[in-house]
């Protein structure tokens, strides 16, 4: 089978692959790392790419594996510790997203994410089992649940084989400081440099050894065909800190220092196995008392690795064979030097009597080649063997002193040292040059990916926001198409769901409605939330300070400075000049609060004021059929479809009303309507049911604000109440 491993570094990975090894399997690495020095055991193949990297697609199509295992919350490439634990976050998390994107776009085998215990955070006395809710606590915690969901979407809208192993206190034995990770290594740590060990007495957990995590891994990995999509992996072996501790003391073979600690309250966190034993069994086999001797054996053996983390001493011959090749390298071009003096040494003394040579020198040559081919130095060391064989040759016929007392000589030696260092110092010159340009080359190379990258990017943002153009809720046409529904409503019953309309286009359930009802004042007609209506039924809205302004402007008002006295976002709908309707909307997120956000508000506010226009001008029409002529009260008909409109409003939550009745005389009725229209606002309406009893409907008013009207009425002389349970039949 090809396997595909991907994580850093560590117990687990090289667990996972001797033991896949064993099996005869082929397994590939991609170990995150572009520079790849970290030390892993031995695989068919390995790839240094991070997990960021374009080519993790090519990497699939050529492994072509049947199974891929992602370390997840086990991976060594990512430190959740001080200032990078955000960082690293953000890392992890795209690091997934591009491996999902690339197994996805594979679509073959198997793919399973180890996760860890650490996605619950809150103790209990039951064991989690897989069917309870995560809550993590904390950054890693919060993104590994993230990393579980996210494999979930992919399995679910991709229809991959993908498994999420969520792994209970995994601990093994720790090779240096960097592997000490679990709570066992750990404490065993805080021995060696301290030589006491600090626990809570009220934490309690189950340890799961690093070969029987494998087991279960290869159990799942190996299976025909599996229930569930999520499995937890436990020893399901309580134990408490305190007797891990004890544990340990034992091993230690030395005293050690207990010293407890008491948390805020008691930490019970066991994963269940129940899902997976039913299914697969249980390989547990591992007992902690026998895999602690162990650790505090290797811990106590290697100490200088886990207290100061030093590479561990290795034999001498080792430490001979990792230096040979360096010394090789450096010491060839000396022994090239030497080995090639000889022969031309020995070409020289020939040349000197030779009719066709005399006039060549092979110093000269042969000072020019390692010039040419090693540089300044070799060729240094070259002049230096060819003055001492040309003087040697010379002192065949001559003594040294005449040698010395010779012009010739110094010319010579002069011409040799002068063309030798000139050659090699252009040669090192050059080498430099090319070391530059391979540098920049590489680093534009770099740039050139990262450009590819940005384009590429731009591109399909590029694409996604053609495509919202064309298709986006919020365009112009989209809009039309929802506001012009409008138009099916009756016209007492428009303004009541524009609001609703609004609230859906600006993705905000708080939008309010106020009708101006006269040059200072507005009166709440319609909205969609108690948030909404937190400025009040009625409004002084000069005194509004910025935002009157604004809206005197016919521009948008957007609360930027966050004040609470201001809807976030707010609109006035001008008739003849004149404010006819302000538009308030409430809980819209900050990122929204753009100028296209306002754009799109003046947009659907024309539309509405359309739909809200002709409403008007048809009631302006049918004035004199709907009053009673002289009055301003309802006839019958026209007092019914308002009635039902604000009822059936008022049960969407779209506005607040009351409907009294009056109990008057018969015949009385039109005095009395005339009368008591006077203890009424210019938004609250009277007239006559099918009854033939005079009602009075009070726009956004409750039942208590009601009562004052009522008082009002009694001091007229009239008795009312409100009508409640049988309103819809008396409609």
């Amino acid at each position: 089978m090809n396997i595909l491993l991907i994580g850093g570094a560590g117990n687990l990975i090289n667990n996972l692959i001797i033991k896949l090894n064993k099996e005869g399997h082929r397994i590939s690495l991609l170990t995150g790392d572009r520079y790849g020095k970290a030390s892993y055991q031995r695989t068919f193949e390995k790839y240094n790419f991070p997990y960021e990297s374009d080519n993790l697609k090519e990497i699939f199509e050529s492994i072509r594996p049947e199974l891929t295992i992602f370390l997840g919350a086990y991976d060594t490439n990512y430190h959740w510790t001080g200032e990078n634990t955000e960082r690293e976050a953000v890392r992890f998390s795209a690091g997934l997203m591009n491996i999902l994107m690339a197994y996805s776009q594979y679509t073959e085998g198997r793919f399973l994410y180890l996760s860890t215990q650490e996605v619950y955070g809150e103790s209990r006395q039951e064991e989690y089992g897989e069917a309870d809710p995560v809550t993590p606590k904390g950054v890693p915690a919060m993104v590994w649940s993230q990393a579980e969901e996210m494999c979930e979407n992919y399995r679910k809208s991709c229809g991959c084989d993908i498994m999420v192993l969520r792994m209970d206190h995994v601990y093994g034995i720790p090779e240096n400081r960097r592997d000490t990770r679990d709570i066992c290594s750990r404490m065993c740590l805080e021995a060696l440099e301290s030589k006491r060990i600090t626990v809570r007495e009220d934490r309690v957990f189950s340890l799961l050894y690093v070969t029987d995590a494998v087991e279960f891994i290869n159990r799942l990995a190996m299976c025909p065909e599996h229930r569930s999509a999520l499995y937890n992996l436990s020893s399901m072996r309580e134990m408490t800190e305190t007797s891990l501790a004890d544990m340990i003391c034992q091993a230690w073979g030395e005293p050690l220092e207990l010293i407890p600690v008491q948390g805020e309250e008691e930490e019970r966190i066991i994963l269940s196995d129940i899902l997976y034993e039913s299914e697969f069994g249980n390989p547990f086999f591992c007992e902690v008392q026998d895999t602690v001797k162990k650790i505090t054996a290797q811990m106590k053996k290697k100490a200088h690795l886990f207290l100061n983390g030093e590479e561990e001493d290795k034999p001498l011959g080792d430490r001979v064979k990792d230096k040979a090749g360096w010394l090789l390298k450096t010491l060839l071009p000396f022994a090239e030097n030497l080995i090639l003096f000889i022969p031309f040494f020995m070409l020289n003394n020939r040349a000197v009597g030779s009719e066709y040579f005399a006039n060549l020198d092979f110093y000269l040559l042969y000072v020019l080649l390692f010039a040419i081919v090693y540089g300044q130095h070799q060729a240094t060391l070259s002049s230096v063997l060819s003055v001492a064989g040309y003087c040697f040759r010379q002192m065949y016929d001559r003594s040294a002193f005449e040698v010395m007392l010779d012009a010739n000589t110094y010319v010579w030696i002069a011409q040799l040292f002068i063309l030798g260092l000139v050659v090699g110092y252009m040669r090192d010159q050059i080498t430099k040059l090319k070391l530059e340009s391979r540098s920049e080359r590489e680093f534009l190379d770099m740039q050139l990916v990262d450009i590819q990258d940005i384009n590429s990017s731009n591109v399909r943002v590029k694409a996604a926001l053609e495509t919202q153009i064309v298709n986006q809720n919020d365009s112009v046409g989209k809009i039309y198409s929802i506001t012009s529904a409008l138009d099916q409503y009756s016209s007492e019953e428009v303004l009541f769901y524009a609001a609703e309309m609004l609230g859906k286009l600006l993705k905000s359930k708080d939008v309010a409605i106020y009708t101006v009802s006269n040059r200072a004042y507005a009166r709440l007609f319609s909205s969609t939330s108690v948030k909404a209506r937190q400025l009040g039924g009625s409004i002084q809205y000069t005194n509004m300070g910025e935002m009157y302004e604004t809206l005197c402007q016919r521009k948008v008002f957007i609360n930027r400075r966050m004040e609470e006295q201001y809807p976030l976002m707010a609109n006035a709908i001008f008739e003849n000049d004149e404010m006819q309707m302000i538009i308030m909307v409430w809980g819209i997120p900050w990122e929204r609060m753009t100028l296209g956000q306002a754009n799109q508000l003046v947009v659907i506010s024309a539309l509405i004021q359309n739909a809200v226009l002709r409403a008007n001008r048809y009631l302006a029409a049918l004035e004199e059929q709907r009053y009673v002529a002289g009055t301003q009260t309802l006839k019958t008909e026209a007092f019914q479809i308002l009635v039902n409109a604000y009822l059936k409003a008022r049960n969407r939550g779209l506005t607040e009303c009351t409907l009294l009745s009056v109990k008057v005389e018969a015949g009385n009725h039109l005095e009395a309507a005339g009368l008591l229209g006077s203890k009424l606002r210019q938004s609250d309406y009277i007239g006559t049911l099918s009854d033939g009893g005079l009602y009075t409907l009070l726009a956004n008013t409750n039942g208590r604000d009601a009562e004052y009207v009522i008082k009002r009425f009694a001091e007229l002389g009239y008795e009312s109440r409100i009508v409640e349970d049988n309103v819809q039949a008396t409609v």
